[in-house]
């Protein structure tokens, strides 16, 4: 059970990253095709990134089990501390175009910290199905979403939610560490 709830934060705190993203982009007028595309899209890379972390991290550890879950806290730790103070930075939008490279840019660029999770998740030597099938279903609703709630809020929302993603990957690190 303790497991289960580690992976159902984790899986939400890698999702809040593409949510905060999709929050700004709903707030233009994006047809609902492609926030259904979208959101299928940035479910796979979701499910992509940390499996072949989990595969690279699962190979590594085969003979060092010892240190494997320190640096696995470590890792979403410095993930996280990066994820909080990047939310406190001043961004220059991106302005993402929901067809040809942009699409796939945006896919990337909120998948991409999902790698080194997974990594640290296979030196610990987590389900790999399980694992990536929770934050492909989670990183796809959290699209949607906040695609959905894009149409309807203000800008502000998606800094507190970039924070609070950062602040459950430090959490889970301190956790993992101690």
């Amino acid at each position: 059970m303790e497991q289960l709830s580690s992976l159902l934060l984790l899986s939400i705190a890698l999702g809040l990253d593409a949510f905060s993203v999709s929050l700004g982009i709903g707030m233009q007028a994006v047809r609902m095709k492609y926030v259904l595309l979208t959101g299928l899209t940035i479910g796979l890379f979701h499910i992509f990134m940390p499996g072949l972390g989990m595969l690279l991290g699962q190979w590594l550890s085969a003979g060092a089990s010892e240190w494997a879950e320190l640096a696995g806290g470590f890792m979403l730790f410095g993930l996280g501390a990066y994820t909080v103070f990047a939310s406190f930075t001043e961004k220059h939008a991106v302005s993402y175009r929901l067809s040809g490279i942009g699409f796939w840019l945006f896919a990337l660029s909120v998948s991409i910290d999902s790698f080194p999770v997974g990594f640290s998740l296979g030196l610990r030597e987590a389900d790999v199905m399980i694992t990536i099938a929770s934050f492909g279903l989670f990183s796809m609703l959290l699209t949607w979403t906040g695609f959905l709630i894009g149409r309807r809020a203000g800008a502000v929302m998606g800094i507190y939610s970039e924070l609070l993603g950062g602040s459950i990957l430090c959490a889970l690190g301190l956790y993992s560490i101690f």
